[in-house]
């Protein structure tokens, strides 16, 4: 599975993965009005901002045979000062095409991004998953990732949901 750097370019695929991947995986979870409002041009400019920005987040992208972005993670020193930024790391997204899940790419791209984290210098990893994502869940933990006590609760689209910190040592 070919696993790269993001390029501006790949704004309007990141960005499709991102809306489509928030509409299936979360529908359960989200109001379907505010899921179908999600527009794939304006998370073009939001992906295409943040890969031409000079302080930028690391960004992976996986794609198919086409060469078409299946899917994406962006990861990035932890944004506060709770952990030691120069060791620490947040996973800040990982997102895959329905289409393609079950079939490996998430597993791959998760390792990748794992692998450039280590190769970064960070010891540790750490994520939020919403605690009512059973599916993410189940994929962070059978990679090794437990939820370390820390939730916080958040509106998103309208809703009060709570998310989970996940954490990771990168080093076996």
């Amino acid at each position: 599975m070919p696993i790269r750097e993001a390029l501006p370019e790949d704004a309007a695929g990141i960005a499709t993965v991102h809306v489509l991947s928030w509409r299936a995986a979360y529908r359960d979870l989200l109001p379907g009005p505010y899921l179908d409002s999600l527009d794939v041009e304006e998370r073009t400019a939001t992906w295409r901002a943040r890969l031409t920005a000079p302080e930028r987040s690391a960004v992976l992208v996986e794609t198919g045979p086409d060469e078409r972005v299946r899917a994406f993670s962006c990861f990035r020193a932890w944004p506060d000062e709770e952990f030691d930024r120069r060791t620490t790391a947040e996973l800040a997204a990982l997102y895959a095409l329905p289409e393609v899940w079950g079939t490996g790419v998430g597993r791959a791209l998760l390792a990748a991004s794992a692998e450039a984290l280590v190769a970064t210098g960070f010891r540790t990893a750490a994520l939020w998953v919403f605690a009512g994502n059973a599916r993410g869940r189940r994929f962070y933990e059978a990679a090794g990732w437990r939820a370390d006590g820390e939730a916080v609760r958040e509106e998103t689209g309208g809703r009060m949901l709570e998310e989970l910190r996940y954490r990771r040592h990168l080093f076996s």
